[in-house]
């Protein structure tokens, strides 16, 4: 049986249940998904500040959870669309490393120009920054940004639909693209419920996130060692 970690590097217990609902489902039962939270900062990750201090919590949470499981990971998801501390714990951790944001952006690209529609107004520059670092500068032609951070959105299942559909269909209208991303854990399976509504593949990130990060699983047996006391000792002096 495979493992897969899942990190939430937001505080939120409700975002870990829906990474663990939706990650479990769409890993099926040949597999084991665990998923662990942030043991601080932000309850939803929303700003430049936030993000800054969930890439320390990401590292935080990996190294908690790797020490303290017998039974290493195959493969590592971040659980967070914008991937704080990806390229930090992809250096640190023997598993293969992927996030929700950089899955979905792969994904995307196989259908040619996309765009991402996110709850939260201040994640714009971050997510611009992050496919930039990824290779995906050109591929993404816009973000859409709605008011309500994705955790509202989980919260409101009745009122989140058709406010998505209509982001994603304005999208479409103004970049002129083949595909859409909902970014964000909290909006985990909320792609399927407008899918009909919008005339271009709308993809999960995290669905997406656990597909690759079986992927990357099943390409490679791991071959190095965590760098779990290196990484303990920086983190014990925070």
């Amino acid at each position: 049986m495979r493992h897969i970690l899942i990190i939430n590097p937001n505080t939120s217990a409700s975002v870990t249940a829906l990474l663990q609902h939706h990650g479990q489902n769409a890993a099926g039962a040949e597999v084991q998904v665990h998923v662990v939270t942030a043991r601080f900062g932000a309850p939803y990750i929303s700003c430049e500040a936030s993000y800054a201090v969930a890439g320390h919590a990401t590292l935080a949470a990996w190294a908690g959870a790797v020490a303290g499981n017998a039974t290493p990971p195959d493969a590592v998801l971040i659980g967070c669309f914008g991937d704080p501390g990806l390229f930090a714990l992809r250096e640190a951790s023997a598993a293969p490393v992927t996030g929700l944001a950089e899955a979905a952006f792969a994904k995307a690209a196989r259908y040619g120009r996309f765009a991402v529609v996110t709850g939260g107004q201040r994640w714009k520059p971050i997510l611009q920054r992050m496919a930039e670092n990824l290779g995906y500068r050109s591929a993404l032609r816009g973000i859409v940004t709605i008011d309500p951070t994705g955790a509202q959105l989980a919260r409101d299942p009745l009122a989140a639909p058709a406010l998505l559909a209509d982001a994603c269909q304005q999208a479409v209208r103004q970049f002129n693209v083949q595909a859409v991303i909902l970014g964000g854990a909290g909006l985990a399976g909320m792609a399927a419920q407008v899918q009909a509504q919008v005339g271009v593949p709308v993809i999960d990130s995290v669905l997406a996130g656990v597909r690759q990060a079986l992927l990357l699983a099943a390409q490679a047996p791991i071959q190095n060692t965590d760098r779990l006391d290196e990484i303990g000792s920086w983190l014990g002096k925070c």
